[in-house]
């Protein structure tokens, strides 16, 4: 889910390096941010199966995530964006592998894309399924938090709305989050 703008810039995200390149391993957990305007935790926590779309995704880089990397099983965070406290507001698990995004088809939608057809979709989505609500961790505490200063929402330009998180960063912000050992 993104804000109704036109895209921006792509931030580069470093590959991934170390052990856990060497043995070809790729990010099982994510940051996936939402305008709670748009979509919320607490309107996930309110959808039937605590179940949706992330539709609405109009970043090359990001839909390449979804697409791409994303496997059925990952965890992320749901992150609240573009409000008057952003932070992480609770975990997610993708439940569905990547498919046609609709919205790119409906002329009536914000995230309309004329260039898109049904033979050749240009954006995609994945479903994902509540974990865990958890209280709020704002943005300035990330920001503040030994551990995460690498951690890609946090670098100065970053505008994507899917970003890999490491498994260090995984376990501080849920640790943060007061999330259940299920996500841990």
């Amino acid at each position: 889910m993104t804000a109704k703008t036109k895209p921006r810039a792509i931030a580069r995200v470093a590959p991934l390096s170390g052990p856990a390149a060497a043995a070809g391993a790729r990010p099982a957990h994510w940051l996936m941010k939402s305008e709670p305007a748009a979509f919320s935790i607490d309107d996930l926590v309110a959808a039937p199966r605590r179940t949706t779309p992330w539709f609405g995704v109009r970043n090359y880089q990001a839909r390449n995530y979804m697409r791409d990397a994303m496997r059925v099983g990952d965890l992320a965070l749901f992150y609240h964006s573009s409000c008057d406290e952003p932070g992480v507001a609770g975990v997610v698990r993708v439940s569905k592998a990547a498919y046609a995004d609709r919205t790119q088809f409906d002329p009536s939608s914000a995230y309309f894309d004329p260039k898109a057809t049904r033979a050749a979709p240009r954006w995609v989505h994945v479903d994902v399924t509540l974990v865990e609500k958890t209280r709020l961790v704002p943005l300035a505490k990330l920001r503040a938090t030994p551990g995460l200063e690498d951690m890609v929402i946090l670098r100065r330009g970053n505008r994507l709305s899917i970003t890999p998180v490491t498994v260090d960063e995984w376990a501080i912000v849920t640790r943060l989050a007061g999330a259940g050992a299920k996500v841990r």
